[in-house]
């Protein structure tokens, strides 16, 4: 008997389905890249770094925890979380950055790939997150006294994880269909108490409007419904519209749904004032900082359903939701199938690799479980990649830079032919 996994790869070999379209292709570092950079020394860490990333939008791509997106990174999914303690909300991975780590650029976070198919019908990712204040200075100045010859100073040293006072947040998604994603987030208390945690998963679009004369901004509307939160997202550019589709995407109860716009808050970052009132770190400052006007209830770019959980010790919480296209759910059940879809994309993902396993490994089952978590990891490493190197260029006024003579400053100022607009596997994420 075929395999559903291998059925559902021959379909997006043939392009009858796109299988593909939607995978783990979020970035999980967009902040202090060399595509982000248009600074005059070639400083891509101090030019974009992480703590302006919640607050700056990005020009070449997104970035999230445990994200996914579609195949030209338009609009994109993602976890974002609250412990009550930490000073901005844990919604990217935190590093050192090249001249901070004592061995160079060094992520300080735990998060693990467990499980995914090639076509991604199944996927799962763990986040361990700190009930208490994320250390982010103390793990700066710690490794910048230490000299090359010395270990790292890990998330581990700083004690955080002490009596597991932390939080285990696993990521799950099924696809019922190529473009009808359930998602499943479980998030289990580790520690000795109850903990609170505010976790906003939020669907948002790349901005593709703020760069280019013209161009129109997409929509993330409230729908009304009875039973759960649900959020109408379509592009209105005509260059995305038939590359997107429409989607929607549904909450299994009433949230609150915060919306902002994935823009710049200049006002923040550099004192010039905001085209409008909703800017990236609108959630962000609403759940830390109480700002109620820094969010919308009704239509946005960015939008993030607001939970707030209290877990009892060695208890889980189930929160579930799903992303589709308009036509392609029952109504008034979305999540009727659910646990069907789960345990059968999970099953299929079983028979999938048990039957790619070498014979060697058959009755091995550690060797069979490295082999199975080492081929999902490399299937989790894939990142949409843009970077049009032409753009790039006139974007940084690269005519003013040689004929002042400063092309020496400019980075890849030979290179206006490279051009990549694709999802590529990435050894690093994180890069």
């Amino acid at each position: 008997m075929t395999n559903p996994e291998n059925s559902r790869l021959q379909e997006a070999r043939q392009g009858t389905e796109p299988w593909k379209k939607w995978g783990p292709y979020l970035s999980e570092r967009q902040w202090g890249t060399v595509r982000e950079d248009y600074s005059t020394d070639g400083n891509a860490w101090d030019y974009f770094s992480h703590d302006q990333s919640r607050s700056r939008a990005y020009r070449w791509g997104e970035d999230g925890l445990g994200g996914i997106t579609d195949d030209n990174n338009l609009l994109c999914f993602a976890l974002a979380l609250w412990n009550g303690q930490d000073p901005i909300l844990k919604e990217r991975l935190f590093g050192l950055t090249n001249s901070q780590g004592n061995h160079g650029e060094d992520v300080k976070e735990y998060y693990f790939y467990l499980d995914s198919t090639p076509t991604h019908s199944y996927m799962k990712y763990l986040y361990k997150y700190p009930q208490a204040l994320y250390p982010y200075e103390q793990l700066i100045n710690a490794n910048a006294s230490r000299g090359r010859q010395e270990l790292e100073y890990e998330l581990l040293d700083t004690g955080i994880f002490n009596e597991d006072r932390y939080f285990d947040v696993f990521v799950e998604y099924a696809k019922a269909k190529a473009e009808d994603i359930y998602i499943k987030i479980s998030v289990v208390n580790r520690g000795p108490e109850s903990a609170t945690l505010d976790l906003l998963p939020t669907v948002w679009f790349r901005n593709t409007w703020s760069w280019e004369q013209g161009s129109s901004k997409p929509v993330l509307k409230k729908v009304p419904a009875d039973n759960q939160s649900v959020v109408h997202a379509y592009h209105t550019d005509e260059l995305f519209k038939d590359k997107l589709g429409e989607f929607y995407f549904y909450c299994d109860r009433n949230v609150p749904l915060l919306f902002t716009d994935n823009e710049t808050n200049h006002e923040y970052l550099f004192g010039s004032p905001n085209a409008g009132p909703y800017v990236k770190d609108g959630i962000n400052n609403y759940v830390v900082n109480g700002k109620t006007e820094a969010v919308s209830n009704e239509i946005g770019t960015k939008v993030s359903p607001h939970y707030q959980l209290t877990v009892a010790p060695g208890e889980t919480q189930i929160v579930q939701l799903r992303l589709c296209r308009s036509n392609s759910l029952a109504p008034n059940e979305p999540f009727s199938d659910s646990s069907q879809v789960f345990a059968e994309r999970i099953q299929e993902t079983q028979e999938f690799y048990n039957a790619i396993a070498p014979s060697a490994i058959e009755n091995d089952p550690d060797r069979y479980n490295v082999m199975h978590q080492a081929l999902a990891g490399m299937l989790w490493t894939k990142q949409y990649f843009y970077y049009d190197v032409d753009q790039w260029l006139k974007g940084h006024d690269i005519e003013w830079w040689m004929t002042n003579d400063q092309k020496s400053h400019v980075r890849n100022y030979k290179w206006f032919h490279m051009l990549n607009d694709d999802v590529i596997s990435m050894p690093d994420k994180w890069e």
